[in-house]
């Protein structure tokens, strides 16, 4: 199978971790007979340098041809003291809103063998397997804006059709999963809530299959710490997805590990590690690449619907882990810990040791 891939390495660590999964996607293309066309752009801070434009028209028209975009990370202290146009952050909201990339996808999965970094007990955190479903593309950060010097307002509002399509997906994917679905509101206060609260109640008769509860943020915020394993799908809106789901990133001990998916109706996605840019460790050789790795994984599975590949991905780097194989980010006191190139390399020779025995098997059926 042919795919177009465009690479947006982005600022900070994002050229480290999105070189270290584009090897591994081209050891995936080889072992499976899919030829993976990249092709690069700037996006972020870089673009800005280079550009003067945090996402430069050559970038929107490369991501257009192609068939999935795979992103690092953008932002720095750098252009902190730019006017909002000018912000790296400009460049990753213009392209989710340019693409329609509606639905934020960000799998939170607790790693047997990194419990111990967890900041929760080991019962709290090691059931956890939970998706929080986002919308990304309405609400509060796109709407209206006034400032003065007395005042400021941000209009937050939401259409029918967008909650409909983000109450969609999360259905569709609570019924692959448990069969649970968590819609997070504010509608004791919120007109926009109590219309996402109804749509959702509408919503669920189409869904026999799924068990719906609803909550208040402010409740589920509380309940993913002291009780995460409740949870399978969680579907909210953009500003309480964002707060939510990095709350619940740490569950996992870093947030080197955790990989996200933005995607749109036709499975046209976006995908990038959850991590930020982290600068003041980039260019030393230690940033965690498990988070970008595994955004190849979901971009296998969600955008090329190759669930075999992204399983081989996801079996390697949970192996690796399982060998006692970590980046600085997930040791303490000094311990041993592996390069980022040292870590990839575990993690496809994991893959293609995986593939010979699957051969090897194969041969005695």
């Amino acid at each position: 199978m042919e795919k177009k891939i465009t690479v947006l390495p982005g600022d900070g660590i994002g050229p480290e971790v999105i070189a270290a999964a584009v090897r591994v996607l081209k050891v995936i293309g080889k072992r499976y007979n899919h030829d993976f066309q990249l092709g690069y752009a700037a996006i972020g801070g870089a673009a800005i340098d280079q550009f003067h434009n945090p996402l430069p028209e050559k970038t929107i028209e490369m991501c257009k041809e192609s068939d999935a975009i795979l992103l690092g990370a953008v932002g720095g202290p750098k252009w902190d003291n730019n006017p909002a146009e000018l912000r790296p952050e400009k460049g990753l909201l213009t392209i989710r809103k340019t693409f329609d990339l509606f639905a934020n996808l960000r799998p939170v999965k607790a790693f047997p063998s990194l419990l111990n970094a967890s900041p929760l007990k080991r019962e709290v955190a090691e059931n956890v397997d939970l998706m929080i479903v986002r919308e990304l593309t309405g609400g509060i950060y796109f709407g209206e804006k006034h400032r003065t010097e007395e005042e400021a307002t941000d209009l937050n509002i939401y259409s029918r059709h967008e909650i409909e399509r983000i109450v969609d997906k999360a259905f569709e994917l609570a019924k692959l999963r448990k069969g649970r679905l968590c819609s997070v509101d504010k509608a004791n206060v919120l007109e926009t809530s109590r219309l996402w609260r109804q749509i959702v109640e509408e919503k669920k008769e189409q869904y026999p299959d799924v068990t719906v509860e609803h909550n208040l943020v402010d409740s589920v915020a509380m309940k993913l710490i002291t009780n995460p394993g409740h949870y399978d799908v969680v579907v909210t809106d953009n500003m309480f997805g964002d707060i939510l789901s990095d709350e619940s990133s740490v569950i996992t001990g870093s947030l080197g590990v955790l990989p996200s998916a933005s995607i749109r109706s036709d499975h046209f996605g976006l995908y990038e590690p959850v991590h930020g840019s982290a600068p003041e460790i980039a260019g030393e050789g230690t940033a965690n690449p498990a988070a970008a790795i595994l955004s190849v994984a979901m971009m296998l599975r969600y955008s090329f619907g190759m669930t075999v590949e992204a399983e081989e991905i996801e079996k390697a780097v949970n192996d690796v882990f399982n060998d006692g194989y970590y980046t600085a980010d997930l040791v303490k006191n000094n311990e041993h810990f592996l390069t980022t190139d040292e870590w990839t390399d575990k993690v496809i020779a994991k893959i293609d040791s995986n593939f010979v025995i699957d051969c090897i098997m194969e041969s005695y059926i």
